[in-house]
C-alpha cells in the first residue's frame, strides 16, 4: 500500500482539508484508492461533506450539459433544414420560368436534388453526434455510479470485517 495515512493523501491531492476536495480531485482520490488501505480510505470517505450530494451534482451537471447540447443541436438542425427549404423554394421559382433552356432546367433540378442529399448527410451526421454524446453522458453517469458503489462497497466490506458473524467456529 502506497499511502499509509490521511495526511499523505491530502499532500498528494494538494489540499489541507477534505472540505477542499473538488470534483477533479475527487476523481484523483478515487484513482488513488487502490494504493491505500481500506481502513484509511473508509476513514476519509466518512469525512466527505455529503458524498451523495456530490454524486448528484456531478450527474446533474452532466444532464444540464447534455440538455444544452441537445438544444443547441436542435436549433442548428432547424436552421440548416430551413435554409435548404428556402433554397429549394427559390430553385422551384426559377424552374417555373418559361424561358429556360433544357440545360438550365437540368441544372436547377440537380441543385434541388443536391439539397436533398445535403439534408440526408446532415441527418446522418446528427444521428451520429447524438449517439456519441449519449454514450459520453452514460459513461459519465456510470463512472459516478461506480464511484458511489466503490465507496459503499468498501464501507460494507469494512463493516463485515468487524462483524462477529465472520468468526464462525467449526
Amino acid at each position: 500500500m502506497g499511502y499509509k495515512n490521511e495526511d499523505e493523501i491530502k499532500r498528494a491531492l494538494g489540499i489541507d482539508s477534505w472540505r477542499h476536495l473538488s470534483k477533479d480531485k475527487m476523481i484523483r482520490f478515487a484513482a488513488m484508492m487502490p494504493d491505500m488501505s481500506t481502513e484509511v480510505a473508509l476513514k476519509i470517505v466518512e469525512q466527505f461533506p455529503a458524498f451523495k450530494d456530490f454524486a448528484k451534482d456531478v450527474v446533474g451537471a452532466m444532464e444540464k450539459t447534455y440538455e444544452s447540447t441537445l438544444t443547441a443541436n436542435k436549433q442548428s438542425q432547424k436552421h440548416f433544414h430551413r435554409a435548404c427549404q428556402e433554397i429549394r423554394d427559390i430553385l422551384k421559382g426559377e424552374l417555373d420560368k418559361d424561358d429556360l433552356s433544357w440545360e438550365e432546367k437540368k441544372f436547377i433540378i440537380e441543385q434541388i436534388q443536391e439539397t436533398g442529399r445535403m439534408e440526408f448527410q446532415k441527418d446522418s451526421e446528427n444521428k451520429q453526434f447524438l449517439s456519441v454524446n449519449l454514450k459520453r453522458v452514460l459513461a459519465g453517469a456510470g463512472a459516478a455510479l461506480a464511484l458511489g458503489v466503490a465507496f459503499v462497497g468498501g464501507k460494507v466490506m469494512a463493516e463485515s470485517k468487524d462483524s462477529p458473524d465472520d468468526s464462525l467456529e467449526a
